[in-house]
């Protein structure tokens, strides 16, 4: 008997211990959920489905303690619908300039690329996906146009609200122009991120791509034009910035 007293006694406290939380963000959404873990630097919450999301300690507002089931319809009626924590899908707006080498002159840059992926991988910031861009080089007399197909990986090292942010891109850039054709496109980006919200950061990165092209020329020879195709790579580096929203 004493032993089903002990045992009745522990379900109690475990139940108690693990009642549910609202938490209250700065941008004003409200997560409803139990918090697994808190410190000072993050607050992890597991919400009814036993899905974990971690926020910022400088994101957190309050944490308000749940009311009972039957008050709580007529709470969230006042507050409002409640807000997912998290979401899915980021889109990343990326706009850059720079200089431009190439193994015979120098010139400038500019770049914007459009790029959809992953929110989260686990409990992470990170987003892997795809895009495309428009890059514009300016070399010597020569302007060169490439559309760069990137796979790409922007992976903040920390999850603090501010933290050095990597990136790396793969791809193709495709020439829009008949005197040259296009080829392998590589980037590697590494900076500052600032996470506003959830939802939303704001990042500014130094950079530096590769970019693959074969230059069609025309020579006179003999007096006659002859058209042959040389190999050619452009270096860009430069600074970058980025909205993920």
């Amino acid at each position: 008997m004493t032993k089903r007293i002990y045992i009745w006694v522990l379900l109690a406290s475990f139940a108690l211990c693990a009642h549910a939380e609202t938490i209250v963000l700065h941008t004003g959404a409200r997560v409803r959920g139990t918090i697994v873990f808190q410190n000072e630097e993050v607050v992890i919450v597991r919400d009814r489905e036993g899905a974990r999301y971690q926020y910022p300690r400088a994101d957190v507002k309050e944490v308000i303690a749940d009311v009972t089931e039957e008050e709580q319809p007529q709470k969230e009626e006042k507050a409002g619908e409640e807000i997912t924590p998290q979401k899915k899908v980021s889109i990343l707006l990326e706009l850059g300039g720079g200089a431009a080498f190439n193994s015979n002159d120098k010139g400038g840059a500019f770049s914007v690329d459009l790029l959809v992926g992953s929110h989260h991988i686990g409990d992470r910031h990170i987003l892997a996906g795809a895009g495309f861009g428009y890059h514009g080089l300016f070399i010597g007399a020569n302007k060169y146009n490439f559309l760069p197909i990137q796979m790409v990986l922007r992976l903040p090292l920390t999850e603090e609200r501010h933290a050095p942010v990597f990136g790396a891109a793969l791809g193709y850039g495709v020439a829009l122009s008949k005197n040259y054709l296009g080829g392998i496109y590589a980037d590697l980006d590494f900076g500052y991120r600032c996470q506003l919200n959830p939802r939303t950061a704001i990042s500014v990165v130094a950079f530096g791509q590769f970019q693959q092209a074969k230059i069609q020329q025309t020579e006179i020879v003999g007096g006659e034009p002859f058209i042959h195709t040389t190999g050619r790579y452009v270096v860009t580096a430069g600074l970058k910035m980025a909205l993920y929203f």
